[in-house]
C-alpha cells in the first residue's frame, strides 16, 4: 500500500508538473507571437516612414534606424522560439539554439544602449545645440557599436555560451548550469546592477528636469517643445522599466536558485520573453509622428 501511495503521488506530481509546463509554454507562445506581430508591423511602417520622410539624420533618427536594425535581426529568431515552446522540442541543429538564445540577450542590451543614447543625448542637443552630437558623428558612433558587438562580443560569447554544462540536443534555452561558473554569475550581477542603477539615475534626473520645466512654464505646457520632449523621454523610461526591469530583478533570484528548479527556469523565460515587447517602441514612434 505504501508503494502504491508513493507511486500515485509521483504520478500526480508528474501530471501537475506537465500541466504547469504547458501553461508556461502557452504564455511564452502568446508573448512571442504578440512581439513578432507588433515588431514586424513596427519595422515595416517605420522603414516606410523613414524612406518617405524628409527628416534629417540626427541623434533621434540615428537611434531609431539602429532600433529598426536590432529589432529586425531579433525578429528573425522569434519563430524558432515560438516553434520550440509550442512543441517543447528543439528540432534544429544545437548551434542554432545557441544563436537564438544569444540573439534575445543581444537584442535586449543593444536596444538598451540606444535607449540610453536617446535619453542622454537628445536633451543636450535640444538645449545646448552641440553640433558634434549631430550627424555624421552619431552615425559613426552607432557603426562603432555594431562593430564592437559583432567583432568583440558575438564570437567569444558563442564559443563560451553553454560550455559549462551538458545539455540535451532536443531541448533549448535551458542554460541554467552556466550560473555555476562564478565568473558568469558575477558578470550577471554586474550587468543587473549597472542596468538598474543607470535607469534609476536617469529617472531621477528626468523627474527633476520635468519639475523645473513645469515650474518655469506653468501655463500651456503642451505647447512647449521642451515639455513635450521630456514626456517623450519618460515614454522611453517606461518602456525600459516595463520590459526590462522584471527580467533583471527576477534574475537576481534566478542566479541563486536556477539549479534543479523547473518553475524558476520557466519564470525566468517568461521575464525574458517580456523584454521582447520593447519591439512595440517603433509603433509608439509612428503614433507620435517620430
Amino acid at each position: 500500500m505504501y508503494i502504491n501511495n508513493g507511486t500515485n503521488e509521483t504520478v500526480e506530481d508528474m501530471i501537475h508538473m506537465n500541466s504547469s509546463i504547458s501553461q508556461y509554454n502557452y504564455a511564452l507562445v502568446a508573448i512571442y507571437s504578440v512581439s513578432l506581430i507588433g515588431g514586424v508591423v513596427g519595422v515595416i511602417f517605420m522603414t516606410v516612414f523613414l524612406f518617405n520622410s524628409s527628416i534629417k539624420l540626427s541623434v533621434t533618427t540615428t537611434s531609431i534606424i539602429n532600433l529598426v536594425l536590432v529589432h529586425s535581426v531579433f525578429l528573425i529568431s522569434v519563430p524558432f522560439r515560438i516553434e520550440y515552446f509550442a512543441t517543447n522540442e528543439w528540432k534544429h541543429p544545437f548551434f542554432l539554439c545557441k544563436w537564438v538564445s544569444i540573439f534575445i540577450h543581444s537584442h535586449l542590451y543593444i536596444s538598451f544602449i540606444f535607449y540610453i543614447a536617446i535619453l542622454i543625448l537628445l536633451p543636450i542637443v535640444l538645449w545646448k545645440g552641440y553640433t558634434f552630437l549631430q550627424a555624421p558623428p552619431c552615425f559613426f558612433a552607432s557603426c562603432l557599436v555594431w562593430v564592437v558587438v559583432f567583432v568583440s562580443i558575438f564570437p567569444p560569447l558563442f564559443i563560451q555560451y553553454g560550455k559549462h554544462g551538458h545539455y540535451s540536443t532536443n531541448k533549448c534555452f535551458e542554460f541554467g548550469k552556466e550560473m555555476e561558473n562564478p565568473f558568469v554569475a558575477l558578470l550577471n550581477y554586474v550587468i543587473i546592477i549597472t542596468v538598474l542603477l543607470t535607469v534609476f539615475a536617469l529617472l531621477v534626473c528626468q523627474l527633476v528636469i520635468l519639475v523645473k520645466v513645469v515650474m518655469k512654464n506653468k501655463t500651456n505646457l503642451l505647447s512647449r517643445q521642451e515639455f513635450r520632449a521630456q514626456l517623450k523621454n519618460l515614454n522611453f523610461l517606461m518602456v525600459i522599466i516595463i520590459c526590462f526591469f522584471p527580467y533583471h530583478i527576477f534574475r537576481i533570484y534566478y542566479i541563486q536558485h536556477s539549479q534543479g528548479n523547473d518553475h524558476t527556469n520557466h519564470y525566468n523565460e517568461i521575464c525574458l520573453a517580456i523584454t521582447s515587447l520593447c519591439c512595440f517602441d517603433l509603433l509608439t514612434f509612428i503614433a507620435r509622428g517620430s
